[in-house]
């Protein structure tokens, strides 16, 4: 048998750096240090709407207004409660067509503010919180902590709050058991070590100098955020805070081949999403670039996928064209932009290799997820599968096929199963992760980059 005969027959994945062309290197390149800054700048899923709506309107986007007419070409977002956002590029063929969309989402696991959360011990004064989405606890204690977030006062009027990001700030941080006294938290289960009502965020020690009753280290906490914020205590019952991992996107590697930050998932998608958005020229079917909120605590709410903004926006784009909103979904097609697993050597018996995610072999593609049996998967077809391949490999763009990990290990969802209740065929695809959901995780610049070019291709092509 010919070598040729040979590679035409098996299936060979080659590591992306063997085929990367010095033209693309410069392209990719310079689409990671975008994404840093993205990151930098977009610690919150409110800050990334935010981030998003500044740079959308730079190249000519205009916020939607339900009853507008539209047109091919015409660029427009729909912020949802400054919590999610979609933005849209009209295309050539009516929405009767259907739409090609990418949904990410940009919230991440993180430590929540508790409504009533500041106490004083032993006159020390803490933040008590409350896990959002899957963390893995003891990764979270004494690592430098942001607190990020909004707040409405007591007279309805709003605050921004943002602690620890800029350099001269102080940061915060969770304590830890030192290991001459921690024989008793060695022995049990690592789930178990840190509790949940332990992750309490230390917030000051120095007690108010003139005043001589109780709890003077949290009265002073609450002086100095009154000062700079106008807050009193009740306010926090109408806050959302966040405390976010002190740390900005760093390249990874003396070969600088990674990126290390918190948030990748799925803040990595999403700013292919947006990418890719910006830069498709004249889609024939309308895209659809979707920030969604709340996925990892099963996308509930009027800001998750589960809820109908979705659906209200895309029913006003129908209804300026005549279109109806049911045809136009059972004729698009929706990309699920979610990360995957990346195979992690250091672990290795929780991954099947033969349909595991390889760090530098392009986007993942995810023909379904769930547990176990598939359990909670949007499992898409053949047909779904067949026709994005060939448009990567008509396009040159890398791509793998893989699993979440071994059928019995564990498992996990992304917003597939959401988008293909409404009747629209949706792959799962994005970029493999390393450390997912730890407060530093780590991605392929490579993946990175081709994840972007994999979503310009459906945005313009499919």
């Amino acid at each position: 048998m010919t070598k040729e005969q040979r590679d035409a027959l098996l299936y060979q994945p080659k590591n992306g750096y063997d085929r990367l062309t010095q033209a693309e290197e410069q392209e990719l390149n310079a689409y990671c240090e975008a994404y840093k800054s993205f990151l930098d700048r977009s610690k919150t899923e409110r800050e990334c709407v935010f981030t998003a709506i500044r740079e959308a309107e730079a190249r000519g986007f205009v916020a939607y207004r339900p009853g507008m007419p539209v047109k091919a070409g015409d660029k427009l977002y729909w912020n949802n409660r400054g919590k999610a956002i979609m933005l849209a590029v009209i295309g050539e063929e009516d929405l009767s067509h259907g739409a090609n969309i990418g949904a990410a989402h940009t919230d991440a696991p993180r430590l929540d503010i508790k409504p009533n959360p500041l106490y004083e011990d032993a006159e020390l004064a803490y933040l008590k919180t409350h896990h959002y989405g899957g963390i893995r606890k003891y990764q979270w204690v004494t690592v430098p902590l942001e607190l990020h977030g909004k707040i409405v006062r007591r007279d309805g009027s709003e605050v921004y709050v943002t602690i620890g990001n800029d350099p001269s700030d102080p940061q915060l941080v969770i304590t830890d058991l030192l290991p001459h006294l921690g024989r008793e938290q060695g022995k049990k289960p690592l789930n178990e070590a840190i509790p949940s009502e332990s992750l309490n965020i230390l917030m000051g020690s120095r007690p108010e100098s003139d005043d001589d009753g109780k709890d003077r280290v949290k009265l002073s906490v609450l002086r100095l955020l009154n000062e700079k914020y106008g807050i009193v205590e009740e306010d926090f019952i109408s806050a959302e805070l966040e405390a976010v991992p002190a740390a900005n996107a760093r390249d990874i590697g003396l070969d600088r081949s990674m990126i290390g930050a918190y948030g990748h998932d799925d803040r990595v998608c999403a700013y292919a999403e947006l990418a890719a958005i910006f830069d498709a020229k004249s889609p024939r079917k309308t895209a659809v670039c979707i920030f969604a909120d709340k996925e990892e605590i099963g996308s509930e709410g009027v800001s998750g996928m589960q809820g109908e903004a979705f659906e209200y926006f895309m029913e006003c784009l129908c209804k300026a064209q005549g279109t109806d909103l049911r045809t136009c979904l059972a004729n698009s097609f929706c990309l699920s932009a979610d990360v995957c697993a990346a195979f992690d050597p250091g672990f290795p018996e929780v991954f099947e290799r033969k349909n595991a995610a390889y760090l530098n072999y392009g986007v993942g593609l995810c023909k379904y997820t769930g547990a176990g049996g598939k359990s909670g998967a949007s499992d898409a077809s053949s047909e779904v599968v067949g026709r994005i391949r060939k448009l990567l490999n008509d396009h040159d763009i890398a791509w793998q096929m893989c699993e979440l990990g071994k059928t019995d290990a564990g498992g996990g969802g992304t917003v597939a199963k959401y988008m293909a209740k409404r009747n629209i065929d949706t792959l799962d695809a994005g970029v493999p992760v390393l450390s997912m959901h730890a407060p530093f995780e780590v991605v392929s610049k490579y993946d990175c980059y081709m994840t972007y070019r994999a979503v310009k291709a459906i945005f313009e092509k499919n």
